[in-house]
């Protein structure tokens, strides 16, 4: 059993939406691998696509309606339920020192910054911040040291009565302190920081974080004072809108918008909400771009049916009968065909209306700063042992579910080869040979070297199945009580009696497998197993120790040798202690194999395929995905997995469950042995991603405290090289130390990189300078309509 858990104290909080509706937004462009060398890899990066535009090009005034997925629960960023949306409308309203630019890098923001440098480094770090002398709060108050010193005792970790959800980086300050004058901060920390860039992001006035009271309720709802382009107006939870107005004390660039309304809009409910007017900027899904992009597009006229919609799929043939049963002398029937006819009209219409609408917009497209994986539990069952998840990954054509996702959506598409950095990144390397590459027969070798066997299956024991879901106990003495009977009925029957069932029994099981590895899942949540349809029974659990065999540990030594050599160490780790393999059975579902009495097929068998198994259990594993209506691709990658995996013996149980509850429910309380959901980007790697890889550690009760390692995969040099990154200040030796761990965390197999999210974003056609930013964030103060190029007035539109 485990939990998440922050034992250290010191994780800071990723954008913990771990994102898993990889179809919302699905549409990656990843280019290649990385070189061989220590520098920032030569990898090319998708640009930016938001329409970009010179100020003078962008008309003053008017208004942009943006759609957010729901009200922001608070205002304060390092509060646990802060969300998407209180990143998303923060970041117009408070200080950001160090934003991302278009390949994830920090840089400094003049805005609020003229220098931020660390001027020494013996006896402790310091970091010297001079401040713009310009920038101030919207109540007139300098931007200072006090507001540094609020900030770090409220997320310090010191004083429990601050609810914060995040605060690595800020236990190292041993003080901070006014500089030569008031614009100048001084940080002084009591261990090295390698990410002190991250810190004070967003920066909130000290009337936020002076006291717990503030920092706890305070800023839920709304801000005493902002420092960005734009100021908070109003916090309105009946319409579901946030607005904001142009800050006139902003001493940059001013807004050229008048105001900006961020709406509560349901990503299923965009599509409507574009064609009614009623948003402006607008993520949205696969589907709905296809929708844009065809209101381009020539319609049908002149009689031909239309080129997509309703009607679009009736030939000529289906049309003519259609006319011809709603014109026939048969009364009933030819109204019946009239009012389908008209239906069909009605909704051909309403479609055309809509795409009309829809004309106005246009898609954004980039790359987001997220990639999907493919998670495997390491907890307990056969992903305890580390050949087993190895073999899993082998077994994995990359490229191939790389392609699924983003092939038919028109864009290149290349695996992702790191966990901890994206493609154009300082940080990227293409770590994935420290695992290997797709091997079927490899894949196969690491099974059998585990014990499972297709021999295995077969053998008769128990009749229990090895995956996570142990298979409900048969009555064996039941059983053998029928077999007389059975043959006494046998014998009655007629040889042609018996060979027709033994047909029809071939026909049945003929196939299956691969039928049911094709077709996409029913859209009704409930449960799809790979090779069988049959609900499944399962009671109580089952401990099985799967001791190591020699050739493995000497297998998973010179693996690990190999990810030394890969992350450059040219040092081996240690082999560690196998982790037996405790398989949790707590009900499950037969199928992918036959259960104990079941009459085998005419055929001889096929001992080239067929399922895994030792001691007669079945290796099957649980899969669990998400059943929601912006989830299409990414089940349609689960499936891609499950046919992967039967190739190589592994029968996998599809289980699918309501959005709501998958990440809640599943991922994060370890209810899963396979799972699809992706991680956010990150420019600190060391910090960030330290919580998400660390080892999990065993609780006073016995469990697991996980952070927010769902695969409960790790290892101590895993940590050890996360800790000596973030304490070094050499840029160049910490980003080697990460990729050093990223090797090791390939060779461990707890979570697979897929490939990189996409972003879609509609946008009104008349803005510039917004849409998909890719790794960067938006210029607030620069988004707006731009100016006509002929004369006359300027296009501001108010909605």
């Amino acid at each position: 059993m485990s939990h998440v858990g922050v034992p250290r104290g010191t994780s800071r909080k990723r954008r913990s939406l771990a994102l898993f509706t990889t179809g919302v937004l699905s549409l990656p462009v990843l280019a290649g691998c990385s070189s061989g060398g220590d520098e920032a890899t030569s990898v090319a990066v998708t640009p930016q696509d938001i329409a970009s535009a010179a100020r003078a090009q962008v008309a003053e005034g008017g208004t942009v309606n943006w759609a957010i997925d729901a009200m922001p629960a608070t205002l304060n960023a390092f509060q646990a339920d802060a969300d998407s949306a209180t990143t998303r409308i923060t970041g117009a309203l408070l200080p950001t020192l160090f934003p991302l630019d278009a390949k994830g890098r920090p840089q400094l923001n003049p805005d609020y910054l003229e220098s931020a440098k660390v001027v020494e480094t013996e006896p402790k770090q310091v970091v010297l911040y001079r401040l713009n002398q310009q920038a101030v709060w919207s109540d007139g108050r300098e931007i200072g040291a006090p507001d540094f010193v609020a900030q770090w005792r409220a997320l310090s970790g010191k004083d429990s009565a601050f609810w914060t959800a995040r605060n690595a980086g800020y236990e190292r300050i041993d003080k901070i302190e006014r500089g030569a004058d008031d614009l100048e901060v001084k940080v002084t920390f009591g261990k090295p920081y390698a990410d002190w860039r991250s810190l004070f992001s967003p920066l909130y006035p000290k009337q936020v974080t002076g006291s717990p009271d503030a920092f706890n309720d305070g800023a839920r709802s709304t801000l005493k004072a902002t420092a960005g382009p734009f100021r908070l107006r109003e916090v309105d939870k009946e319409t579901g809108s946030v607005t904001l107005a142009r800050n006139p004390r902003w001493w940059g660039s001013p807004a050229k918008l008048d105001s900006l309304v961020f709406k509560a809009v349901k990503p299923q409910d965009r599509t409507e909400a574009l064609t009614e007017g009623k948003v402006d900027v607008a993520d949205i899904d696969a589907a709905a771009a296809n929708r844009i992009v065809q209101a381009a597009r020539p319609t049908g006229g002149n009689g031909a049916p239309p080129a997509h919609g309703p009607g679009s799929e009736v030939t000529p043939a289906q049309a003519l009968r259609s006319w011809a049963l709603a014109h026939g002398s048969d009364e009933e029937v030819a109204q019946e065909a009239q009012e389908a006819r008209d239906d069909k009209a009605k909704a051909a219409k309403a479609y055309a209306a809509e795409q009309s609408d829809l004309r106005l917009y246009a898609v954004r497209k980039s790359l987001e700063p997220a990639y999907t994986q493919l998670a495997l539990n390491g907890e307990s069952g056969p992903l305890a042992d580390d050949r087993v998840r190895r073999a899993v990954a082998r077994a994995l054509d990359r490229q191939e579910l790389a392609d699924t996702v983003l092939k038919p959506l028109g864009l290149p598409a290349e695996p992702l080869g790191s966990h901890l950095a994206l493609a154009g990144q300082p940080a990227y390397k293409d770590g994935s040979d420290a695992l290997g590459s797709q091997d079927t027969k490899e894949a196969q070798a690491l099974l059998a070297d585990a014990g499972w066997t297709r021999e295995g299956a077969l053998k008769k024991t128990d009749g229990t199945k090895a995956g996570s879901e142990g298979e409900k106990q048969k009555d064996t003495g039941k059983k053998e009580e029928e077999k007389p009977e059975k043959k006494e009925d046998e014998a009655d029957r007629t040889k042609e009696e018996k060979a027709e069932e033994e047909k029809a029994e071939g026909a049945k099981d003929d196939g299956k497998t691969d039928d049911a590895a094709r077709r996409e899942p029913s859209k009704d949540d409930g449960l799809y197993i790979v090779g069988d349809d049959k609900p499944g029974e399962a009671e109580g659990t089952a401990t099985h120790v799967i001791a190591p065999a020699p050739a493995a540990a000497a297998q998973s030594a010179a693996l690990l040798r190999q990810a030394g050599h890969l992350g450059e160490t040219g040092t081996s780790e240690d082999a560690p202690a196998r982790i037996t393999a405790q398989d949790r059975q707590p009900g499950g579902a037969a199928g992918a194999y036959a259960p104990v009495g079941t009459a085998a097929p005419v055929q001889a068998p096929d001992t080239a395929r067929g399922p895994l198994g030792k001691d007669g259990k079945a290796l099957t594993l649980r899969f669990v995905l998400p059943s929601g209506p912006g989830s299409e691709s990414l089940r349609s990658v689960g499936d891609k997995i499950a046919a992967m995996l039967d190739t190589i013996g592994i029968r996998t149980d599809i289980t699918k469950v309501s959005d709501d509850s998958y990440f809640r429910d599943h991922v994060a309380s370890g209810d899963y042995d396979l799972a699809l959901y992706s991680w956010p980007a990150t420019a600190y790697p060391a910090t960030d991603n330290r919580p998400i890889f660390a080892k999990p550690v065993p609780a006073t009760d016995g469990s697991l405290l996980v952070e927010q390692n769902y695969s409960r995969v790790g290892t101590d040099h895993i940590d050890q090289l996360f800790d000596e990154a973030v304490s070094e200040l050499d840029e160049k030796t910490s980003r080697d130390l990460m990729k050093q761990a990223d090797a090791r965390i390939w060779a461990a197999a707890g979570s697979i990189p897929l490939y990189q999210r996409p972003q879609l974003v509609a946008t009104d056609r008349k803005l510039v300078n917004v849409g998909a930013f890719g790794f960067g964030v938006p210029h607030y103060q620069d988004i707006g309509f731009k100016r006509p190029q002929s004369a006359g007035a300027p296009a501001n539109k108010t909605k």
